[in-house]
């Protein structure tokens, strides 16, 4: 009898292991990105939690092969490339996006740095359409922060077959420390990158926040006070108090998805009011002692915006009310979901 019951202990743990295997190949996506010498494209995605591999390569061109000798003459019309296999769980493709773009320079039509050709170009494959969404929101979203002053050249090109390249290749900067670290710095690539981005302030995902002046420029008075000041609209004067459309509201700043109305009620504050977040790590929580009370502030996590303040007199199941000001909030309405690079969300308002 123990004998039976052992051996279906250790069938169930075989069939569970099985089974995990088979969910995390499951889960696997790949994201595919040209920026120039691959050698300097494999360590910040390498450095992501999630990310699973990044293979240096070739792409992009018509050619049935691929080889250094082959690409690096000009004579084909693949460009260097990283595949980079990831865990959607973990990391998500909008954030493997932030990545990419601060690793170049998008608006160098000629290469990158001291690189220059076409096998050097900057190209973003995609391989499917919620990809290609993604990757256009992203690069417009780039263009209108007014990082750059002139126009964002990388191409946006349907994925195609991906050749490795030699081995001696593969993670270089690991393999040669010393000629990486000054091919780096003598390219012009980490000067570029630490002028445009260090006064930058980043969130969690990769984005990086306008500074001050452009926040002005792009957001409503408001909207400024609010996300920026910790100031508060008037209750039943604002956008979305009684919004009862289905869809998502993300960051005003960084869009960012934050709330679903599917967790939205009417608390009878005037203000919008949600029992939970779209997903705790996209928020985050502080004491807050202003106007002589103690309470939670909440503010987005990758733009750092305020939002509002929690409390816990909501509905079962969560019994929270998370009380947030129109002006921090931007609304995607379900049908606009999938244009605007929030596809994935769309399963949430299945059957509505």
């Amino acid at each position: 009898m123990n004998y039976i019951l052992l051996t279906s202990l250790l069938a169930l743990v075989m069939v569970a292991s099985f089974s995990d295997k088979v969910r995390a190949k499951d889960i696997e996506y790949t994201a595919i990105f040209g920026g120039g010498c691959f050698w300097c494209m494999e360590p910040p995605f390498e450095q992501q939690a999630g990310v699973i591999d990044v293979v240096a390569g070739y792409t992009g061109g018509v050619q049935d092969e691929a080889t250094y000798e082959q690409v690096s003459s000009g004579r084909t019309d693949h460009i260097e490339s990283v595949k980079v296999r990831y865990d959607p769980e973990q990391v998500s493709y909008r954030e493997l996006l932030d990545i990419f773009w601060r690793q170049i320079d998008p608006t160098d039509g000629g290469g990158q740095f001291a690189d220059r050709g076409s096998h050097y170009k900057t190209a973003i494959f995609y391989s499917s359409d919620e990809q290609r969404q993604a990757a256009e929101q992203s690069k417009k979203e780039l263009q209108d922060s007014g990082i750059f002053n002139r126009p964002i050249v990388t191409a946006l090109l349907p994925a195609q077959p991906f050749y490795e390249a030699e081995e001696y290749h593969q993670d270089y900067y690991q393999k040669n420390v010393l000629h990486y670290s000054a091919y780096k710095k003598g390219s012009g690539r980490e000067a570029f990158i630490e002028k445009v981005w260090a006064e930058k302030e980043m969130g969690t995902g990769g984005f990086v926040r306008p500074g001050d002046d452009e926040l002005k420029k792009s957001l409503s008075s408001q909207q400024y006070n609010v996300t920026q000041k910790e100031g508060t609209e008037p209750p039943f004067k604002n956008e979305y108090w009684d919004n009862k459309e289905d869809g998502l509201y993300v960051d005003v700043v960084s869009g960012e998805p934050l709330f679903s109305s599917t967790d939205k009620y009417d608390s009878g504050t005037g203000w919008p009011s949600f029992t939970k977040p779209l997903a705790a790590e996209n928020i985050s929580e502080n004491r807050d002692v202003s106007l002589f009370m103690v309470r939670t502030e909440v503010r987005s996590s990758q733009a750092d915006s305020h939002l509002g303040h929690l409390f816990d007199d909501g509905p079962p199941p969560t019994n929270q009310r998370y009380c947030i000001n129109s002006a921090s909030l931007r609304f995607i309405p379900v049908d606009e979901l999938e244009s605007k690079g929030y596809g994935q969300y769309k399963a949430l308002f299945d059957g509505k």
